[in-house]
């Protein structure tokens, strides 16, 4: 959430993470290069100089000395550069793998879960003020489905009261009735006429939905011409579950 807290570790945009990933690709091949003419002197001076007679035996064993120093010094260098040839191959896993998940979470984000903050209180005592929910991408709703809808640039909360052919009415105490059936509605915690300016019965029009806050005497809902109702291209998805705070975790009803 923008505004909130920042970690100590600051987040890398996607472009310098490749940016990484390349010069990290260029300096293990310089690191290749290294190794095999490591290897080849190592080879050079484990090989050494046939041994002599004699007269030039003490030379001999310091020169033999002196190459196997050299050959322990090579060793350890290659050893060196191979710890760091494999310690930039795993990091650079580690970086594409986070890559490839964080590219993978936004795609289902955004096609399949979209995760919304409730802001307001038009959705109380449901849903509060800095509640975070997961929504769903279904096409189908049902009376009481709580749903997140695009109006005007924002994104409101509001519950499925009615959909398309059915008929509503909203009597002066609040108490609001479909195709002439008073609703059985628990989620309310006060019955409010609300902003109204639409005629009584109504009747939604196919293919929308009527929706109400459950706070209703704050909520600007399909009770408004303003508002009116839902349209399917409007839609975001479903409220399913609310995962903060993590006292209230669970499922949305």
């Amino acid at each position: 959430m923008k505004g909130k807290k920042e970690k100590e570790l600051r987040h890398l945009r996607r472009a310098d993470l490749l940016r990484m990933l390349i010069d990290q690709s260029r300096e293990n091949e310089q690191m290749r290069s290294r190794v095999a003419e490591l290897e080849q002197q190592i080879q050079t001076a484990s090989t050494g100089t046939p041994a002599m007679e004699s007269a030039d035996q003490p030379a001999n064993a310091r020169h033999g000395d002196s190459t196997s120093q050299s050959a322990t010094a090579l060793e350890k260098e290659l050893h060196r550069i191979t710890y760091k040839k494999n310690f930039h191959r795993t990091l650079r896993s580690t970086i594409s793998t986070l890559i490839t998940v964080a590219a993978i979470s936004v795609l289902v984000a955004t096609l399949f879960l979209p995760v919304l903050q409730i802001y307001g209180s038009s959705m109380t005592p449901t849903l509060t003020d800095g509640n975070i929910v997961i929504s769903l991408k279904v096409s189908d709703f049902e009376q009481g489905d709580i749903l997140a809808f695009y109006y005007n640039n924002k994104v409101l909360v509001k519950r499925v009261i009615a959909t398309g052919g059915q008929w509503v009415s909203v009597d002066e105490d609040g108490n609001v009735y479909v195709d002439g059936k008073q609703l059985d509605e628990p989620y309310v915690s006060e019955l409010a006429y609300g902003e109204c300016d639409i005629e009584f019965p109504y009747q939604v029009p196919e293919g929308k939905l009527f929706v109400m806050g459950d706070h209703r005497s704050v909520s600007v809902d399909s009770r408004s011409s303003t508002v009116g109702c839902v349209a399917s291209e409007q839609i975001v998805g479903k409220l399913v579950f609310r995962i903060w705070p993590l006292g209230s975790f669970g499922k949305i009803e």
